[in-house]
C-alpha cells in the first residue's frame, strides 16, 4: 500500500500565541513546526523571551507584527485577552519553573493552554490550575509528546480491547548519555537550566523523561499507580538533581511495573522503550523504532506491525499520515498532539461539549498525574527508597 491518508476537513484556522521559545530554542521550534504541520492553526503573538529584544527579533523573523509582541507574558495575557481576534490558545514553552505562573495568567483572561510538562512544580499549583481552567470553561493540553505516536495509540487500544489480557508486568526504560559529562559547566544552555533546582525543579532526570515513562506507561495501560519506591542518584560532581532514577511500581489492579530514566547511560541517545505483559500476550515500543509495535501472543509468533502497512485500530490508523517505509518521528506526533487539541478547540468554539477521551490529547488530568509521580518519587528516595502511597 503506497497512498497517504487525506486529510480531514476543518473549519477556519484557529490563532495562538508562544510563551518562550526565543532564539535557538529546540523546544519552542518543535512546537511551532508541529502546530503548523495541519494548517489548522496560526501563530500571531509572542512573549518569546525575558529580553524584549530577544522577542522582537524572534517575533520578526516569524513574522508577527511588533503591536503583538510583548514584554511579558502577565502583559501578554492581559492585552490579548481585550483584542477582538483574540488568540484561542497560548503554547507555553519555557523552563518548568514558568509553567505555573504563565498558564494561571492565561487561564484567567479568558484563554485556552497548551503546557510543557511538568505543568506546575508543586501538585497545589497543578490543581489550581484545574480549577481554573474549569471555573472559566477552558481547554488545557499538555505537550507529552510521545502519546503522538501512532503506534501508542494503537497498543493503547489493544489494551483496551484485551488482546494481551489482564496486563501483570510493566517495564519502562529511559536511558540517555548527554550528561555523562557536566556540560552545563560549559555553558551548554539545556543542561545548565535542567540542572538547576532554581528553574527546572525538585527533579532533573525523573521530572525531565521519567515523567515521560509515567505517562506512556499510565496511557497505553490504563492502569493507576497505588504505590511506588524510587532511588534517585545524583551522578556527576557538584550537581544537586538526580541524573538516573530506578522506581518500582504497584498498580492498584495488582500488577507491579518498574521504570529506569537516565541521563547518565553512555550509548543511548533517547532510548524510550516500553514493555507491557499480560495474560495472553505483551506489546513492546522503543521510540526510536517509533513506527513498528512488537506484539507476542502465548500461542503465537512474534508479530512485527508496522505503521503504514498493517491495518491498525482508528485511534492510530487515522494519524498514520505516510506509506510504510517513509518514517513517521517525533515532529508527526507533536504534530498529532496539536491536530487533536484544535479539534477540541473547533469543538468548544461550535458550542459543543468537549470529551478528552473523544479528541484524545494529554489534559490536564495528565499533568497532574505527573506532578505527583515527579514529587511522589521525591519523597520515596528521600526516605531511603521507601514505599509511598500514590
Amino acid at each position: 500500500m503506497i497512498e497517504g491518508k487525506e486529510s480531514k476537513s476543518f473549519k477556519g484556522t484557529l490563532k495562538y500565541g508562544m510563551v518562550g521559545g526565543g532564539r535557538d530554542s529546540f523546544i519552542g521550534d518543535v512546537h511551532r513546526k508541529a502546530a503548523k504541520f495541519d494548517g489548522k492553526m496560526e501563530l500571531v503573538a509572542g512573549c518569546f523571551s525575558r529580553s524584549y529584544e530577544n522577542t522582537l527579533e524572534t517575533g520578526v523573523g516569524l513574522g508577527l507584527t511588533k503591536d503583538r509582541l510583548y514584554q511579558d507574558y502577565t502583559e501578554m495575557a492581559v492585552k490579548e485577552s481585550q483584542r477582538e481576534d483574540c488568540i484561542d490558545f497560548v503554547s507555553i514553552v519555557t523552563p518548568n519553573y514558568a509553567h505555573y505562573p504563565a498558564a494561571k495568567a492565561f487561564l484567567e483572561n479568558g484563554i485556552s493552554v497548551v503546557c510543557e510538562k511538568p505543568i506546575t512544580i508543586e501538585l497545589d499549583e497543578a490543581e489550581e490550575l484545574a480549577k481554573l481552567a474549569k471555573k472559566n470553561e477552558l481547554l488545557f493540553c499538555v505537550s507529552y509528546s510521545y502519546t503522538g505516536y501512532p503506534m501508542v495509540k494503537h497498543a493503547r487500544e489493544m489494551v483496551k480491547n484485551g488482546d494481551i489480557g489482564e496486563i501483570r508486568m510493566v517495564m519502562g526504560e529511559y536511558p540517555q548519555d548527554w550528561l555523562a559529562i557536566p556540560i552545563e559547566k560549559e555553558g551548554q544552555k539545556q543542561a545548565a537550566w535542567r540542572t538547576d533546582p532554581k528553574i527546572s525543579g525538585k527533579s532533573n532526570c525523573n521530572g525531565d523523561i521519567g515523567s515521560h515513562i509515567e505517562n506512556v506507561v499510565s496511557y497505553i495501560s490504563g492502569l493507576a499507580i497505588e504505590s511506588l519506591a524510587a532511588k534517585l542518584d545524583i551522578l556527576g560532581e557538584g550537581r544537586e538533581l538526580d541524573t538516573n532514577a530506578s522506581i518500582m511500581i504497584k498498580y492498584t489492579n495488582g500488577a507491579t511495573g518498574h521504570y529506569w530514566s537516565s541521563q547518565v547511560a553512555i550509548g543511548y541517545d533517547n532510548a524510550l522503550k516500553i514493555r507491557i505483559f499480560g495474560t495472553k500476550g505483551s506489546i513492546e515500543w522503543e521510540q526510536e523504532s517509533c513506527n513498528y509495535l512488537k506484539v507476542t501472543y502465548l500461542d503465537g509468533p512474534v508479530q512485527t506491525l508496522s505503521r503504514g502497512r498493517d491495518e491498525l485500530y482508528p485511534l492510530g490508523g487515522d494519524l498514520s499520515r505516510i506509506p510504510a517505509g517513509h518514517p513517521e518521528g517525533y515532529n508527526e506526533a507533536f504534530a498529532n498532539i496539536y491536530s487533536n487539541f484544535a479539534n477540541a478547540l473547533f469543538a468548544m468554539k461550535e458550542g459543543k461539549e468537549v470529551d478528552n477521551e473523544k479528541f484524545d490529547y494529554p489534559s490536564l488530568a495528565d499533568g497532574i498525574s505527573g506532578v505527583k509521580f515527579i514529587g511522589k518519587s521525591v519523597e520515596s528516595s528521600e526516605s531511603g527508597a521507601s514505599w509511598v502511597t500514590f
